[in-house]
């Protein structure tokens, strides 16, 4: 399987897939470390849903922002969180969730000289292991979600739907994928295409996949997990066999997964046509199981 992952990964047309995936956000603001910081976490955040969707409202919301999203958080109006950012949306994620977005973004920087990287190493010291990776999410989220204990007045508390955007793998039960916030740390770590390596103290080699649909849907069926359902653990046990094939960089094949479902190249069924080009083909029961036939 090894093999067939480094082959997709080779082949992957990186260039024209990076133009429609909401990275390339962050590649406009590459030459400032903290404004493509920013701009990551707002990207990742409305990750949700059609590409072409998430593409057209991170257009406008940069445009809401004045094309600077560094300027935007520094400069940012606390007390008009509701409505500085107007009537904006995607999905069910609300302009005033993202305006509450800005003031806790504003609060991490009037805190933490490092930003967003000083927040997920939160005080850790030495060598980084693949376990500490939870942990550095949880401390992303407790930080987007609630700040320091100072900001309690009445127009800094959450709105609807806020607290949801940002779950932690540390939660109860069964912990989510927290796909979103897996995700922005693709973007600051990894140094690979698609990703920008901005945070320097943090090794690609701790990073966990972040667990999409179509992700999930190709590692089901090559083997990655034998899982059901998308939880923490099925994103555990799909780097980890990821980590088998690449313990310095797991997640870089990632990115070419995922975009081999959003574009279709995954049918999803067995398909001459479009699976005999595929490079995991040899490893995809669906393909395996069933016989194969052709378009049309």
């Amino acid at each position: 399987m090894g093999r067939h992952l480094e082959e997709l990964s080779r082949s992957f047309h990186y260039e024209s897939s990076i133009g429609v995936d909401p990275v390339a956000f962050v590649h406009r603001f590459s030459a400032d470390p903290k404004a493509a910081e920013i701009m990551g976490i707002y990207a990742s955040t409305i990750a949700v849903g059609n590409v072409l969707s998430i593409r057209r409202n991170l257009e406008e919301l940069l445009r809401v922002m004045g094309g600077d999203p560094r300027g935007f958080v520094e400069g940012f109006p606390r007390r008009r969180w509701r409505t500085q950012l107007g009537a904006w949306k995607h999905r069910w994620i609300r302009a005033e969730q993202m305006g509450f977005l800005a003031v806790r973004l504003g609060e991490v920087y009037e805190n933490y000289p490092g930003g967003l990287e000083e927040v997920f190493l939160d005080d850790q010291e030495g060598a980084l292991t693949p376990d500490y990776f939870p942990s550095g999410l949880d401390a992303l989220s407790r930080a987007l979600r609630w700040g320091s204990t100072d900001l309690r007045h009445t127009f800094y508390e959450p709105p609807p739907g806020y607290l949801h955007l940002f779950p932690s793998p540390r939660g109860p039960g069964s912990a989510p994928v927290c796909k979103r916030l897996s995700l922005f740390a693709r973007w600051m770590v990894r140094t690979g295409a698609p990703d920008l390596g901005l945070w320097k103290r943090v090794p690609p080699s701790i990073l966990h996949v972040p667990l999409d649909t179509h992700v999930y849907w190709i590692s089901y069926h090559i083997g990655l997990t034998r899982r059901k359902t998308r939880t923490w653990r099925t994103v555990e046990e799909i780097t980890a066999a990821l980590r088998r094939w690449d313990p310095v960089d797991p997640v870089r094949f990632d990115f070419a997964l995922a975009h081999t479902g959003i574009s279709g190249d995954c049918p999803k069924k067995p398909l001459l046509s479009v699976c005999g080009k595929c490079a995991l083909r040899p490893d995809c029961d669906l393909w395996v199981r069933r016989a194969p036939r052709r378009a049309g």
